[in-house]
């Protein structure tokens, strides 16, 4: 799980390639795949919008927003 500081922008990336983006109170606002490659990561939603991000430091660059790892709480 990936969150900004503020808790608003949440991306939990699974296992299976597969991505889950929350925004606000709005749970899976979008949902896609995602490739690593190295410290790059491309991101292709379910409706073909595509978006990349650079990991540096155990921090996530994506779209202007940091986002920070968090553990993921069942």
């Amino acid at each position: 799980m990936w969150v900004t500081d503020d808790g608003h922008v949440r991306h939990e990336l699974w296992a299976n390639g597969r991505y889950d983006e929350a925004r606000g109170n709005r749970e899976s606002a979008y949902q896609g795949s995602y490739r690593v490659t190295g410290n790059h990561i491309d991101y292709v939603d379910d409706t073909g919008f595509t978006a990349d991000g650079e990991f540096i430091d155990d921090v996530l660059y994506h779209g202007g927003m940091v986002l920070r790892r968090k553990k993921h709480s069942n």
